[in-house]
């Protein structure tokens, strides 16, 4: 992993408020990480949310940091992030309440794990430490495991992070680094002009930089339209909730072949209960409804996973939104036509490899070559080829 190296003391933005070397619209984790390391890497850099940073689609979802849910293409991205979050505090300078263990995807029915076996097979194909176990070396690896799983998938790097402790670790970080935070500041829009970007808030604040990042998730979409891109992104609404704190009833992070389980206990006793039920909403409104007979669904399969959840209280329940492509694979690099311009997010399981795709985006806006390839969005837009509009290389 290349050094990520803290600063030694807390900086300060010495340029005019409106004027910058880069300009990231989205203070979610792929936001947050992208201005984080452009401006260690010396960039005079502002970041604009329209909530607080990490709050949103970042702060809502389970924090899992999983080779089992990751598709195989990412795979390589997951894992070097992973080495990333386990080692947060050396290079972030805040912990992140992570948790490093085993992993187990069940299967409970024969079509389940032909399912599970394909779909291993596949990531430890691309570099994941999967392998296929039986039932009661599953349950040696997870004594709390039930008797009902036919199969499982073990991967020996698997985890989950707090996504509060997330958000206040980047803050942090972005004020040491000098990066100058508009928080509580929705952006109307976004428009090119001779020699970079400017980009209007609804505070009539006019912010200029002459390159223009924009990771705003599920609203990814919106804000490429003001620069007149049409970019399609899904906004799933999932539903999580948590339980009240109990004793030690797990040590691993376990979910099911389809899909529909992502279950893990932090070290407080609370457990976290998800795996992409959806609830009503959409990416204007967020998650306003949760469906009772789906969350039922989840608590039962979470029951039948690790049966002491039976005797387990919720204490809070609230729906989630992450973002996705038509193809399943992130936005992540230059926008066409747009020098200067980029995008950064829709990536599925997005929180276990947001940090490593940030940081190949910072090291392609530093012109860096990055480690690995970028995932330009050329091939999801919906829009002829035209002449490039004003800007600059970036």
């Amino acid at each position: 992993m290349p050094s990520l190296s803290p600063p030694s003391s807390p900086g300060t933005v010495s340029a005019p408020v409106s004027s910058f070397d880069a300009l990231v619209v989205g203070g979610g984790l792929h936001g947050c990480a992208v201005a984080l390391f452009l401006s260690r890497s010396g960039m005079r850099v502002a970041l604009v949310e329209r909530g607080g940073l990490c709050r949103e689609a970042s702060g809502t979802n389970a924090g899992t940091l999983t080779m089992q849910m990751t598709r195989a293409a990412l795979i390589p991205y997951a894992l070097e992030a992973h080495r990333m979050w386990a080692a947060a505090p050396q290079w972030l300078g805040h912990h992140v309440g992570v948790t490093v263990c085993d992993g187990l995807s069940l299967a409970f029915t024969e079509r389940e794990a032909g399912m599970l076996e394909e779909r291993a097979q596949a990531r430890h194909a691309a570099g994941a430490p999967i392998e296929i176990v039986g039932r009661e070396a599953a349950r040696r690896i997870e004594p709390g495991l039930s008797r009902w799983p036919i199969l499982a998938s073990h991967c020996s790097i698997d985890g989950f992070a707090s996504a509060y402790l997330t958000g206040l670790a980047f803050r942090r970080a972005l004020l040491e680094a000098g990066t100058r935070l508009f928080e509580h500041t929705p952006v109307t829009g976004a428009e090119a002009e001779s020699g970079g970007y400017v980009v209007h808030t609804a505070n009539r604040t006019a912010l200029r930089a002459r390159r223009l990042v924009l990771a705003g998730g599920v609203w990814i979409e919106e804000m490429a339209g003001w620069l007149g891109i049409r970019l399609p992104v899904r906004a799933l609404v999932n539903q999580l909730a948590v339980t009240e704190r109990l004793p030690p009833v797990m040590r691993t992070v376990v979910g099911v072949a389809s899909g529909l389980l992502s279950l893990k206990q932090f070290a407080n006793g609370t457990a976290v209960i998800g795996g992409g039920w959806q609830a009503a909403g959409d990416r204007a409104r967020g998650g306003d409804a949760l469906l009772p007979d789906r969350l039922v669904g989840n608590l039962r399969l979470a029951c039948h996973a690790i049966p002491a959840f039976r005797a387990a209280r919720l204490t809070r329940t609230w729906a989630g939104l992450e973002a996705e492509t038509r193809d399943a694979l992130p936005a992540v690099g230059p926008l066409p036509r747009h020098p200067g311009a980029f995008v950064c997010g829709s990536v599925h399981s997005g929180f276990t490899s947001g940090p490593w795709m940030a940081k190949l985006l910072a090291d392609r806006i530093l012109e860096r070559e990055p480690a690995m390839p970028l995932f330009p969005p050329d091939r999801l837009i919906d829009e002829p080829a035209g002449e490039p509009l004003p800007g600059i290389s970036s």
